[in-house]
């Protein structure tokens, strides 16, 4: 039975017993490798719609698998087929994308009749996954924000929160300047690397007392939350 799952293609013979053996088996694998994709993503949120998405995707690859077999026509018509099929989602992380593919190679797997296989490489994938993800592995260490500042017209923008910018930063350089409301204010953008352990408030209220109270805008790069002032 071992020797079977390990060496033989389920599409060369299509049964009952061996499409329902690949399809729980690519359900299941497609189940684990979601709940790892929750565990490794729960602080910075993920899509229901994703996760479920990954449930499902083994399983359809596996049975597209299984009806192609050997049969080169069948395998045109449904290239065919899918081709005039447009997907569509939102643009996710480079991460994400090794997700799906993951899942593609395992529903490739189970629907070859490599089962066994497919769970091996699975189990392994998924646990440098979770090191990967307590390890904290390839993480900045510093806080890079961008930090946008609104600067009425009579103030002279350069140089006015130097002193600021190296009290509360290990670095940071000037990104752009770009005129608002015809003109009557400026929004100065800075790349900054916050200082650990600094307070953000205090960091904000000597910008405020600077600029004239006006807008303020702190942007983490990696989760893209903001902090107004």
């Amino acid at each position: 039975m071992l020797e079977t799952l390990l060496s033989s293609s389920a599409g060369d013979s299509l049964t009952l017993t061996n499409s329902l053996a690949v399809l729980c088996s690519a359900l299941l694998l497609g189940l684990f490798t979601s709940l790892v994709y929750i565990h490794t993503h729960k602080k910075q949120g993920y899509s229901a719609g994703f996760t479920v998405t990954m449930i499902m995707l083994p399983a359809i690859i596996s049975i597209i698998i299984l009806l192609i077999g050997n049969n080169v026509a069948r395998a045109f018509s449904l290239a065919g087929a899918f081709s005039l099929i447009r997907f569509r989602s939102a643009p996710g992380e480079p991460k994400d994308i090794a997700y799906v593919l993951f899942t593609l190679a395992i529903g490739l797997a189970c629907g070859m009749g490599y089962i066994v296989y497919a769970a091996m490489f699975a189990f392994i994938l998924c646990a440098v996954m979770i090191i990967l993800y307590y390890t904290d592995f390839a993480n900045p260490k510093a806080n890079a924000m961008q930090l946008k500042i609104v600067v009425p017209e009579n103030l002279n923008f350069q140089g006015l929160f130097d002193d600021i910018l190296n009290q509360y930063t290990d670095s940071w350089t000037m990104n752009r300047v770009k005129t608002k409301d015809f003109g009557t204010l400026f929004e100065v953008v800075y790349n900054i690397n916050l200082k650990q352990g600094i307070n953000q408030k205090s960091f904000l209220d000597e910008l405020r007392c600077r600029n004239g109270n006006l807008n303020i805008a702190l942007t983490c790069h990696q989760l893209d939350d903001k902090i107004y002032a």
